[in-house]
């Protein structure tokens, strides 16, 4: 294990995957220092033994190596750059691990900004959901220099499964991480639209699910998805509007590079259909409700009604 392993980390950013990963950090005997502006995460991770802060800038005062865990581009551009923000505070020879979902493009110039202030950057999407952060067992798309995977080395043993380095400078984690996005977002809507499909035709929705999963036609998002449509129950993992980002980063990135990408681009009109239909805070599972606006579709009650 890395020497770093003895110094404190900071988390910026505590919900359910930076609480999850801060915990499991924790849990290998890391010294974790967290801030989330919700009061009651700061306390579940006071709780649990680690240590809170009230700004990204006092993370970056008592650590070394600070990892964003936060939702889209620009709340990474506020706890690195803005009022009471890591990078003013940070010494040289820092290192950020940048987690959030952003667009390759991005990722870049974050690398290059942060250079000039002399702190690295390791840029480091993360995948597998809740449970999986908790365990420590995330799958991370990282890139970045060499010393920053040294630097970083305790700390990734500590929440990651897997590691796939992808390369010496930062974007290829994030480009990586797009395409997974691009396939995860489509696979849920396409899980959705074929449970329309089903229960419009009057199938039982959960011989049909078992069929399914057990078939050709099956994917990881429809086995994981759809009994969350079975029960009724949208309380969101991952919520609609996680893919309203995503998918509107994978079309962007689309135009920047010239290429079209009508798949994708039909699948995140879904997922904004239901955020515009009022359930953009629920579990993406949820994006099988513009059906029922459309068509006027019955869907699975709750299992307590």
């Amino acid at each position: 294990m890395s020497s770093e392993s003895t110094a404190p980390v900071g988390i910026i950013g505590l919900g359910s995957m930076g609480m999850g990963a801060a915990l499991a950090l924790k849990d290998a005997g890391l010294d974790v220092v967290g801030f989330d502006i919700s009061v009651e995460a700061r306390q579940r991770l006071l709780d649990y033994g680690g240590r809170e802060a009230k700004s990204p800038a006092e993370v970056a005062r008592q650590c070394s190596i600070v990892m964003t865990v936060v939702v889209n581009s620009r709340q990474v551009e506020t706890v690195l750059f803005g009022p009471n923000g890591v990078v003013e505070v940070m010494p040289q020879g820092g290192l950020v691990i940048q987690c959030a979902t952003v667009a390759p493009s991005y990722a870049r110039a974050l690398g290059e900004r942060l250079a000039s202030a002399g702190i690295g950057l390791l840029d480091a999407p993360i995948s597998g959901g809740a449970a999986k952060a908790r365990q420590g067992q995330l799958s991370v798309m990282a890139s970045g220099k060499e010393s920053c995977f040294q630097q970083a080395a305790a700390v990734l043993d500590a929440m990651a499964g897997k590691i796939y380095r992808l390369g010496d400078a930062p974007g290829a984690g994030s480009s990586v991480k797009l395409v997974n996005q691009h396939l995860a977002g489509i696979h849920i809507a396409a899980a959705a639209e074929a449970m329309a499909l089903g229960i419009r035709m009057g199938l039982d929705p959960e011989v049909l699910y078992e069929v399914i999963s057990n078939s050709a036609g099956n994917s990881w998002m429809f086995e994981n998805r759809v009994p969350h449509i079975l029960k009724g129950d949208y309380t969101p993992y991952s919520a609609v509007d996680i893919f309203v980002k995503d998918l509107g980063i994978v079309t962007s990135t689309g135009c920047e590079l010239t290429l079209p990408l009508p798949v994708a681009s039909s699948a995140l009109q879904q997922f904004m259909a239901a955020s515009a239909a009022g359930h953009g805070r629920e579990d993406d599972s949820a994006v099988i409700k513009v059906y029922q606006h459309l068509a006027g579709l019955k869907l699975p009650p709750a299992e307590s009604e």
